[in-house]
């Protein structure tokens, strides 16, 4: 499973931002693991920047004590005994939804639980399963 994101619906609101921090029993937006931009005020709309459970994830890969691994259904799973809050994984995110809690210097990943979509005033976020990818024979 995997979010998605409709751009052409989103107003900026942040409530799937302020959802996903609830979730993890936090006011504001300190432990989100979505954000929303502008990319260029009202008239340009607004992106939302989470993980997108990339097939072969980049974090994953640079991590030196094996703390993400690869999620079957996409994504990855972050053991937190095993990080050592480097941020390299941060670093090696191309579209930077790897995003660091202050307290603990230790990555937030979004793990596509969906809890967010329900917040979403306008339907931009979905929960989908993701298409895996066929190989040409």
């Amino acid at each position: 499973m995997r979010l998605s994101f409709d751009t052409e619906r989103c107003i900026g609101c942040q409530s799937c931002m302020f959802a996903c921090a609830r979730r993890q029993h936090v006011g504001g937006l300190s432990r989100a693991c979505i954000t929303v931009r502008s990319v260029g005020g009202l008239s340009r709309g607004f992106i939302g920047v989470v993980c997108r459970a990339c097939d072969n994830p980049p974090c994953a890969k640079v991590c030196p004590t094996d703390a993400l691994e690869r999620r079957d259904d996409g994504g990855v799973h972050l053991d937190i005994n095993k990080c050592i809050g480097c941020g390299n994984c941060r670093d090696a995110c191309v579209i930077g939804a790897i995003f660091r809690d202050d307290e603990t210097n230790k990555p937030m990943i979004c793990i596509h639980c969906g809890y967010c979509v329900k917040f979403c005033p306008h339907g931009v976020l979905r929960l989908e399963k993701k298409e895996t990818k066929k190989h040409a024979q």
